[in-house]
């Protein structure tokens, strides 16, 4: 059983549950608690030791029915076919039941495998092929295409060749048994098949998911297919999580800073330079202040979801973080951000501004009017829009001055560069203003840039 926890360890790993090793130790401690009699007291076990979250809660719930569907390999096979045997015995007679019997009875000197087959213990075969499962590492399944490879591997630690030579030698002497072994053999087939293929659900997910999210990572935000935004949503709430796990509190565990060996000798020269006291290197960091302009217009505005979806985690990484959105006026977000779900938050900033016509001018001179308080010298500005006006007056002035009172100011784009300054982009011109200006067209280029820009107040 052992065994078969730590396998269902992987599967669970494969359906996106974190089980850390400690975490590991735990639920088998549990486990050795409360046995493996009761599946349902087995699984509140796991679940309770294993789910940090509600989905994840779910997602193991899943895991869980899927892999113990299947009985557990047994080290020995039940020996069936004596107590089939009496039961015939034990059966009220008639002529065709017993002739039947009589000519269906498996030979002493046939194979394990067919002497199972013949005697039609289900539980035997299906504890058969979970032991050749695990002899055949159905755990390492990876692909669709590797399912024809792992079927023969279980047949073959099944004994298939044998099987094969007892049926050539009962077609020759008894055709009628041969013919009820073929039959059997096809039923086992179709239990391997099922078997894999469960193998299949429960260990490639996480290959699968892995293959999957390597895509959309790399595929342009502003062309994602309607089927892809709930996966693509999902995704951004992973790097969301990522970017939360490297960054809220890492300042913690630098506090101290570096040890000064120089000033931690002469701090001890009387005690002969044994170091009792010691001397610390501190070097000043920022606290990090984050002004997040975002353009929602209807040109931009998937892009503009995702990039406010992964704005929605940074609230909870940043202490300092005000979030703007605008179309052709900007209005304030941080509340709405950290007040609401995320679904709940895009929802309502859209309807507010969003699917409108851009207009950066207009959007800048609101910004300078009611909110340039919120800059300072270590404040880090990101603006994330195609920087298209519509041919209106880009206000690059009030740009300039966001610049001049802030840390930096980083510029997102999710248009490629071969398109900037082309009709009526005013890339080039805000370009000027700007420390860093990066194309931010896909996942990847998202999560890459964000974190770049956590990463300087670390």
């Amino acid at each position: 059983m052992r065994e078969n926890i730590h396998r269902f360890f992987r599967a669970a790993r494969g359906a996106g549950v974190h089980v850390s090793p400690a975490e590991s130790i735990d639920a088998m401690r549990a486990v050795a608690q409360v046995g493996v009699s009761d599946r349902t007291i087995l699984r509140d076990a796991l679940l309770l030791t294993l789910a940090k979250s509600q989905d994840e809660k779910l997602a193991l719930g899943d895991c869980f029915d899927l892999f113990f569907s299947q009985p557990e390999p047994r080290q020995d096979q039940p020996e069936a076919e004596g107590e089939d045997a009496s039961q015939n015995a034990d059966q009220s007679p008639s002529s065709g039941a017993a002739s039947d019997a009589s000519a269906g009875s498996p030979p002493a000197e046939l194979g394990a495998l067919a002497q199972m087959l013949l005697s039609q213990d289900r539980s035997a075969v299906a504890a058969a092929i979970a032991s050749a499962s695990g002899a055949a590492s159905l755990s390492d399944i990876r692909y669709s295409t590797q399912r024809g490879i792992f079927s023969s591997r279980i047949l073959d630690a099944m004994g298939l060749q044998r099987l094969r030579d007892d049926l050539d030698e009962l077609s020759a002497t008894n055709p009628a048994l041969a013919e009820r072994l073929r039959a059997a053999l096809d039923a086992l087939r179709e239990a391997v098949r099922d078997t894999v293929a469960q193998g299949l659900a429960l260990y490639a997910r996480e290959e699968a998911e892995n293959l999957r999210n390597e895509i959309l990572r790399n595929a342009p935000l502003a062309r994602i297919e309607r089927r892809h935004v709930a996966e693509m949503r999902a995704l951004i709430r992973q790097i969301a999580r990522r970017l939360r796990e490297r960054y809220s509190k890492p300042r913690k565990r630098q506090r101290r800073g570096h040890l000064d060996v120089r000033r931690t000798l002469r701090r001890n020269a009387a005690w002969g330079g044994i170091p009792f006291l010691t001397a610390w290197k501190r070097k000043h960091r920022d606290r990090p202040k984050i002004v997040a302009i975002c353009d929602v217009s209807g040109s931009v505005a998937q892009v503009s979801d995702f990039f406010l979806l992964l704005i929605h985690s940074l609230h909870e990484v940043v202490d300092d973080v005000h979030s703007f959105a605008f179309s052709s006026h900007l209005i304030e977000v941080s509340d709405i951000l950290e007040s609401k779900s995320p679904e709940e938050a895009m929802a309502e900033i859209m309807s507010k501004v969003g699917f409108g016509s851009s207009d950066y001018g207009s959007s800048l001179v609101d910004f300078e009017k009611e909110f340039m308080s919120t800059l300072t010298p270590q404040t880090t500005v990101i603006v994330l829009g195609d920087a298209r006006s519509n041919n209106l007056d880009p206000r690059a002035d009030i740009l300039r001055r966001i610049s001049e009172r802030s840390k930096r100011l980083v510029w997102l784009n999710p248009e490629g560069r071969l398109a900037w300054g082309f009709g009526d982009s005013e890339m080039p011109r805000y370009a000027t203003f700007c420390s860093v200006v990066r194309q931010c067209a896909t996942a990847q280029q998202l999560e890459r840039a964000v974190s770049d820009i956590v990463a300087t107040y670390q």
